[in-house]
């Protein structure tokens, strides 16, 4: 399973849960990271032509070869 981490603010992680709020998407898990399905969101994305968690985190941020994104 390929996981790429990325540490947020408690600002962005708000920003996040608002923007997301699709649960086959994004979900919290026991640990009170937020989780998010790359390929349920780049689906959903290609369909809606929405960007949220680009718009928030900008490009770069992201690596679309991972399965997950886990904020923290």
């Amino acid at each position: 399973m390929n996981i790429q981490e990325i540490a947020i603010t408690s600002n962005v992680r708000k920003k996040i849960q608002k923007a997301v709020k699709n649960t086959s998407i994004i979900f919290e898990d026991e640990n009170g990271d937020i989780v998010v399905n790359v390929e349920a969101y780049t689906s959903n994305t290609a369909h809606t032509e929405r960007y949220p968690l680009e718009d928030i985190l900008g490009e770069d941020a992201l690596d679309y070869d991972a399965e997950f994104w886990v904020f923290n």
